[in-house]
């Protein structure tokens, strides 16, 4: 037997009987995965954990746009969207008030990837490359495939155990690893008992509702709304292959392809939304009365179906901004929608979760840090990586946030910002826009000219409305909107940029 052979299988047997490796990962989501795989393919031995290790049915995380595929890619995961009858997405259609613009992602010239390096889009011999495309599928399935992909690795050891502390040490706060309930083998009523597994490094992923957040993070996410879900069968797209936005009801509806015959639909509904109380008829009365007339007329006959076909209220999940956080925890990170999340109108969650993977990984590497329990090593690569990411997941995060202001539109100035955008559009303004979108172009300053090149055409449609005779009226209205603009934007901006 080789030695390599005899090393891989001692390790295998540290974490299976000792509970120990270079990294224990706490959540096998679409970051613990991968982050687990990537790190393992650099020879680290690793260990994951993971409550529950039957598919999930969560109702976000569905729609992957180009560069999260790009980054799936280069982790060499990109079989993992592969036999799960997953979609491919070419772009978005965006309806306003019946009328609609199809935006398919473009190619990029000169493209800068994430990390900086030059991205090609052309084949040899000068011939076109094919557009970039994204991917859509039920979530659960992708997530099996990822779990499948850790499980056959021979660095990787996965447990199915309840995460419940961290385990710190006597004289320092280094964090050693943690502290988990594991159900008893053949115990009936659930009984579980204490089990602890130690690492040099603990990267915890344990999604929007990690339960490590509030020891190491001050930041609380923000929750403005929710999305409710339905699943159409059989859904006739106006653009087959296309994510679609639905603008005419109190707050944007998505709906995307997951399967060959299934579409998912979202529904955003802010809180106290009046359409939406209780003496309306509740969700199901603001999906029926208000969102049903405003979708397509191709969509509606299954819409009414699916909400027909159970009248429980549809599954939902909260949309939440969290900005993103600098590690300082000696031993410790905290990843994933656990440290940062979004609105997920835009569907850029997983293509920011990958795109950390990547430049984690990079920065982590054997040849940069050979021990990952040199905390001061580590922590001089989660310093850079905190800026470095800022390059793609400041544009993923901000449009987000500004998209769905302008698409939610709670005032009459976000109302004009909402025209102002959507003819933007209806210009043919959609290759920058939809590059930023599907996390092809990272730079933030392309992303800041076209948000108030947005602004100043909704002045300006404003003007024409009204009539330009009335001058004072509309430098006050230009103004507001200018202001409105400015609020939304240079905020988020500000704290997901410079912070």
């Amino acid at each position: 037997m080789s030695e390599t052979v005899v090393a891989v299988d001692e390790l295998a047997e540290r974490r299976t009987k000792h509970h120990e490796a270079d990294v224990v990962v706490v959540g096998a989501g679409v970051f613990g995965c991968a982050i687990a795989h990537a790190l393992a393919d650099q020879g680290r031995s690793v260990i994951l954990l993971e409550r529950w290790m039957k598919e999930p049915n969560r109702i976000v995380g569905e729609l992957m746009q180009p560069g999260g595929v790009n980054s799936l890619t280069k982790l060499g995961l990109g079989h993992c969207i592969e036999d799960i009858d997953s979609v491919p997405c070419h772009g978005f259609n965006v309806f306003y008030y019946g009328e609609d613009i199809r935006m398919p992602y473009p190619r990029i010239q000169g493209l800068l990837g994430a990390s900086g390096e030059k991205v090609s889009d052309s084949k040899a011999g000068g011939e076109e490359s094919p557009r970039p495309q994204g991917r859509s599928f039920h979530h659960g399935r992708f997530i099996t495939q990822l779990r499948r992909a850790c499980l056959k690795h021979p660095n990787i050891s996965v447990f199915e155990t309840e995460a419940v502390s961290t385990i710190k040490g006597d004289h320092n706060p280094e964090i050693l690893g943690v502290e988990t309930r594991t159900a008893k083998p053949g115990a009936a009523g659930g009984e579980k008992q204490a089990d602890c597994f130690f690492g040099q490094l603990t990267v915890v992923a344990d999604g929007y509702a990690s339960r490590f957040r509030k020891q190491y993070i001050a930041q609380a996410p923000v929750v403005r709304s929710k999305f409710y879900a339905l699943e159409l069968l059989d859904c006739d797209l106006p653009s087959p292959g296309y994510g679609h936005v639905v603008i005419g009801a109190a707050s944007p509806v998505l709906l995307y392809q997951i399967g060959s015959r299934e579409t998912r639909v979202l529904v955003d509904v802010p809180e106290r939304l009046p359409e939406a109380a209780p003496a309306r008829g509740g969700v199901r009365g603001y999906m029926a009365d208000v969102v049903l007339p405003a979708l397509p007329a191709s969509v509606r006959p299954s819409f009414k179906a699916a909400l027909d076909r159970d009248a429980r209220i549809p599954q939902s999940m909260p949309n939440s901004w969290l900005p993103p956080t600098k590690q300082s925890v000696p031993g410790l990170v905290i990843l994933g929608d656990a440290m940062n999340m979004r609105h997920p109108l835009t569907g850029g969650g997983m293509t920011v979760a990958l795109n950390d993977v990547v430049l984690l990984r990079d920065l982590l590497a054997p040849s940069r840090i050979p021990d990952l329990g040199d905390a001061a090593a580590v922590g001089r690569a989660m310093h850079a990586f905190h800026w470095r990411r800022k390059r793609l997941t400041a544009i993923i995060n901000v449009l987000a946030m500004a998209l769905y202001a302008l698409f939610a539109a709670r005032s009459a100035e976000l109302a004009k910002l909402q025209r102002g955008c959507f003819a933007y559009f209806r210009h043919g303004v959609t290759h920058d826009p939809m590059g930023l979108l599907g996390g092809l172009i990272p730079d933030p300053l392309v992303l800041a000219y076209h948000f108030f090149s947005v602004a100043f055409l909704a002045i300006w449609l404003d003007w024409k409305a009204a009539g330009l005779w009335k001058g004072p009226f509309l430098l006050w209205n230009a103004f507001w909107i200018l202001w409105t603009a400015s609020r939304v934007f240079l905020p988020v901006m500000y704290r997901e940029l410079l912070v």
